[in-house]
């Protein structure tokens, strides 16, 4: 059997039912095979547009994403994605096709080292040098992309050995490699400490982050924060993990969000962090971190145990094994929860003085606020949608604004913040879950990145409705430009931006436009009903700052709220 037939037999094997791509010159036997493979390719327009792409299925349906690209260029236009899924730990399998054997390390046409580029943010890296390593190596990409903190894995495959013939017997054996296995249980004796401290704590939070999502242990999070009257909040990543109609929800916390989650970390005197890295956008100013709190952290990678903030009480695990154990530990000891009053009495008066708020006047004036927006776009989508995210204002202000109850439900690039991730995330997420609604929120600075991926969506029958945060700007960046640069104002203003109506036209899309708050829920709803792809061009007001705010260096006490002036809401 030829090798490349080998690979689409593994990737079946896998259970592989769509994968990402553009075909070239180096991966021509790959796609060759693909003519007779039983999964479904979606063509895209650009490499990164394919790997993000990827992202969002995998982080819509918790399986593999697979994107593939041929050599040289093909494989660096997927480097941003690959760096995006190792930052945000998003399972995923890369494959790369490369020059001839012979020619490799000649500087032959289209040869790129994509492993030495990439060896930085890859969980692993293969290079097939025997062609009987193909299906071996498959099979071994999948296990580690999708086993302890999931990641990105890169095959890069010779064109000549994927032309190679060779005898294929199917694996059946599970993979096992030498030096990999993944601590999943936790140890039961810092489990007992954890529990003990848990019924000690008077001022308790949990910190929950996107590995909450990945082990898929929002329901088992749910049984011991939500029963027990914990205070949670998340991080970026993390959002729909834990219910945001949730009673004991304080919000997102770190550098915009709420002023309760940001105060409970600084008053509390433990902290539960499970499946969250403490990264510069939680902590702030890393020396004023949650000076009064002992620190419990569960994580399936001990390398983030410690690593930015020191853990009291570290456990290694996965949060879905160990956080029914926590409870059942923390549930013997039989401890009264009214110790628990006035923290929350505490927690509650913070909510009601400094709740999320913004200017609604130009609500009622026609303005179109960009809160207002995705307030807006919760109703419309009655709160049920998969809500992708490019890059931005946009997306901090969905985070704050939208509300999300569930898991899976909030895709957006979280630790390496790549603008031009939310259109191909969002095809990638409709196909992985067709029956779903799926809408990519979006602000002009970022979509217009890769824009060409609305040519996939009409091409392919990928029917993502594209909601445009119009305002003319770099609104993230005129931000800082404004608070922190003295308003100097550099390089943020669009300028002569496309008339996105005409450009979604273009690509056979459907184009909208709205000015009015008035009419801006019915034109949403509008677009969801279509059959096809929509892009909206919602124009919201220019100079909208995003509150609350940490400066960058501060403590997370010192963060900033939206003038008094506001209307709370």
């Amino acid at each position: 059997m030829r090798a490349a037939d080998t690979l689409m037999e593994s990737l079946k094997a896998e259970g592989v039912k769509d994968v990402f791509g553009i075909p070239g010159g180096a991966n021509l036997p790959t796609y060759d095979a693909m003519v007779d493979a039983e999964f479904r390719h979606v063509q895209v327009r650009h490499e990164q547009g394919g790997g993000h792409a990827a992202e969002g299925y995998a982080q819509a349906s918790g399986r593999v994403g697979v994107a593939f690209a041929t050599s040289g260029p093909g494989a660096t236009n997927l480097v941003t994605a690959i760096a995006d899924a190792m930052m945000d730990s998003v399972p995923t399998v890369f494959i790369t096709g490369q020059v001839r054997t012979e020619l490799i390390g000649t500087d032959g046409f289209q040869e790129a080292d994509i492993l030495g580029a990439t060896l930085p943010f890859v969980k692993h890296s293969f290079a097939v040098t025997d062609p009987r390593q193909i299906p071996e190596y498959v099979h071994e990409a999948f296990h580690l992309a999708s086993t302890g903190r999931p990641g990105p894995v890169l095959l890069d495959i010779p064109m000549d050995l994927s032309r190679a013939d060779i005898d294929y017997q199917p694996r059946t054996e599970p993979v096992e490699l030498p030096g990999y296995k993944p601590s999943t249980e936790g140890n039961i004796k810092q489990i007992r400490i954890a529990a003990k401290a848990l019924a000690n704590a008077r001022r308790p939070i949990f910190y929950t982050g996107g590995g909450v999502i990945n082990a898929n242990a929002s329901e088992e999070l749910r049984e011991l924060a939500g029963s027990d009257r914990f205070p949670v909040t998340s991080t970026l990543m993390g959002l729909g993990g834990f219910p945001a109609s949730h009673e004991n929800f304080l919000g997102m916390l770190g550098m915009h969000g709420t002023y309760a989650a940001n105060h409970a970390m600084d008053k509390a005197d433990l902290i539960v962090a499970i499946g969250a890295r403490f990264d510069d956008r939680i902590t702030g100013k890393l020396e004023e971190f949650a000076p009064h709190a002992k620190v419990i952290h569960i994580d399936i990678d001990p390398a983030e145990i410690s690593k930015n903030v020191g853990a009291h009480i570290p456990i290694v695990g996965d949060a879905k094994q160990v956080l029914p154990k926590l409870t059942r530990e923390y549930r013997a000891l039989q401890t009264d929860t009214s110790r628990l009053d006035e923290w929350w009495n505490t927690l509650r008066g913070w909510q009601q003085e400094h709740p999320l708020f913004y200017d609604e006047s130009s609500d009622q004036s026609g303005e179109i606020k960009p809160q207002f927006m995705i307030r807006a776009m919760h109703r419309a989508t009655q709160g049920d949608a998969i809500i992708t995210s490019d890059v931005g204002q946009h997306q901090m202000w969905t985070a704050q604004y939208y509300g999300f109850d569930k898991p899976r439900r909030w895709i957006n690039s979280g630790g390496l913040g790549t603008m031009g991730f939310g259109l191909p995330s969002a095809i990638g997420a409709k196909v992985a879950c067709p029956d779903e609604q799926v809408v990519c929120i979006a602000g002009d600075g970022s979509l217009i990145m890769n824009i060409q991926e609305m040519a996939t969506c009409v091409a392919e029958d990928v029917p993502v409705k594209v909601f445009l945060m119009n305002n003319g700007y770099m609104g993230m960046v005129r931000q800082w430009q404004e608070l922190f640069w003295d308003r100097r104002y550099s390089s943020v203003d669009m300028g002569t931006s496309p008339d996105w109506v005409k450009l979604a036209e273009a690509f056979g899309a459907k184009g909208m436009r709205c000015e009015d708050a008035a009419d801006l829920e019915e034109q949403m709803v509008a677009a969801l009903e279509h059959d096809g792809p929509v892009l909206l061009d919602a124009r919201v007001a220019r100079e909208e700052n995003c509150y609350p705010m940490i400066p960058p260096g501060n403590a997370a006490r010192d963060m900033v709220e939206a003038p008094r002036g506001s209307q709370v809401s």
